[in-house]
């Protein structure tokens, strides 16, 4: 008797919750210091509230739906928000204090080469540069999603993209 009340207790708390969307993850899913994830899981705005003073750059698209500053994601004084899918880690503190309320202008990288690559025609591209300090994407210019080992890598050669991918990545100096 005990073991069928619980049984119908625990069934009734996982329909108070709902069904797929109480496993779905938005807003802030995971922050480290300085580096945050945040997720519009649910392809709606979200607002991840952190401190945004110093510059928010894009470091890593996590989504299958384009992450593009100014369109699925970006940041304001409240913090950063995401929508319409997009899924990211992001860098806090890469600048000076901010300007004030509204969108910032985008954050200067640190030391490294900003290359841009471009996989025209949804074809592969490889761009030939110096990775042995590591790459980061630091801007999205295509609508097609640019994810880290699905449609852009690197290897000791260079940076390569694929499916549309289009972005700038930073090649680190130190």
């Amino acid at each position: 008797m005990k073991y069928a009340l619980g049984l119908v207790l625990l069934l009734a708390g996982f329909a108070a919750c709902g069904s797929s969307s109480a496993w779905a993850q938005s807003g802030i899913t995971a922050q480290n210091g300085r580096n945050v994830t945040c997720a519009s899981d649910d392809m709606k705005r979200h607002l991840c509230r952190v401190d945004t003073s110093r510059g928010v750059q894009m470091v890593n698209q996590r989504s299958g739906s384009p992450c593009i500053q100014g369109q699925t994601w970006g940041y304001d004084r409240y913090g950063i928000w995401v929508d319409r899918g997009c899924r990211a880690d992001f860098y806090l503190g890469t600048r000076g204090p901010g300007p004030g309320p509204g969108p910032y202008p985008p954050p200067r990288p640190p030391a490294g080469v900003v290359i841009t690559c471009a996989s025209n025609n949804m074809n592969r591209n490889f761009c030939p540069a110096n990775t042995s300090r590591g790459v980061q994407l630091t801007k999205q210019r295509s609508g097609s999603p640019c994810i880290q080992n699905q449609t852009w890598g690197f290897d000791r050669r260079g940076i390569w993209v694929d499916r549309g991918c289009r972005a700038d990545f930073l090649t680190m100096m130190r």
